[in-house]
Parts: structure tokens; sequence; C-alpha cells
């Protein structure tokens, strides 16, 4: 997945005219804090913005460009969102550090249509999230287990899924996250 970049540029005003008026021009008034927790207030185009935000999930590194010339890998933290006008009304975003490892908990994404569950069987999850440990550059955008190799009676645990040598799997690698129990009769 290429890389999504949001274009920034440092605000000084603040209150809520500033950001009335920002957002009456097109643009969210939005927030960037480092790891050291110092903020910088930021001015964003809201239609590019939002166009990053429906495609980034809570993994997804974004480079945030602020003034044209400085590049930050950031998550974004949290929005502020109108579900009547479908817009988002602020941004904080979280930059972070690339050089320390990064501990995430994330979501299991199960794909395939299982062999045993067309043999008959029922499917069940057992866990969906896992934490893993690793550098931003090695972050995985989402993790995807692959079940339709699972037969009746197997169970994929933590210790089957593939994540590539820089992620760290933190969770019990025992632990089941899918199976398949034998049809009911």
């Amino acid at each position: 997945m290429d890389q999504l970049v949001v274009n920034a540029v440092t605000r000084t005003s603040t209150g809520k005219r500033a950001a009335k008026k920002l957002r009456e021009n097109g643009h969210l008034p939005a927030v960037m804090y480092n790891s050291k927790g110092e903020s910088v207030m930021l001015d964003i185009d809201e239609v590019e913005f939002t166009k990053v935000w429906k495609n980034a999930t809570p993994s997804t590194l974004i480079n945030l460009k602020v003034d044209g010339k400085t590049d930050n890998l950031v998550f974004i933290k949290d929005t502020e969102y109108d579900i009547k006008t479908d817009k988002n009304l602020h941004v904080d975003f979280h930059a972070i550090d690339e050089d320390k490892p990064l501990k995430m908990t994330m979501k299991v994404l199960f794909s395939g249509n299982p062999a045993g569950v067309r043999e008959g069987g029922f499917l069940t999850t057992h866990q969906s999230r896992i934490t893993i440990q690793c550098l931003p550059k090695d972050l995985p955008v989402r993790i995807s287990a692959d079940i339709s190799s699972l037969g009746i009676g197997q169970t994929y645990r933590v210790k089957d899924l593939n994540l590539g040598a820089g992620v760290t799997v933190l969770s019990d690698a025992e632990v089941a996250l899918a199976s398949i129990s034998s049809p009911r009769r």
C-alpha cells in the first residue's frame, strides 16, 4: 500500500472563532502530539484529509508534511466527526519516533472458506486481537489469517500467523484464534 500523505500548515490562531473560520474555508483545525507530549497546532485541507481518513486503519502510518518541508510519521489518534454534516471537525495526530519499537494490539481478520465448514463443520472464532511489537517501518497495515485449509477438529493458533521478520508477537503463541468443530448430529 502506498504511503498516505496529508499536507499541513502551522497555525497560530486558536479558539472557536478561528476553528469556525477554518471550517468555512474548507480546512480543519488539527493538533499533532509527539512522543514527549508536545503539541503543534495545524491547519489541514478537509477534502485531502477525508480521502486519507476513509482509507486509513488505526495502524496506518501517515506521512504528515508540515509547512511543506518536515515529514512526520503519524497515526490518526482521534477525530471529531459531525454525523449531521458528514464532515470531520477536528483531528488529533500522534507523531511516532521511527527508531523506537511500537507495541500495538491489532485485530486479526480471517479470510477464506475453511475446508471443514464445506464438509459440514462449524467455524468458531476464539480471539480476534493480538499484541505485536515492531519498528514503525515493519508495522503491518492489517493482520489477516487465511483459514481456508482448516479442517474439522483443527485449530488456527497465534503461532500460525506469518507476520514477517520484523514483527514480534507478544501474545501467547498457543492461543486459539479459530477452530472448526464437527457437525452436531
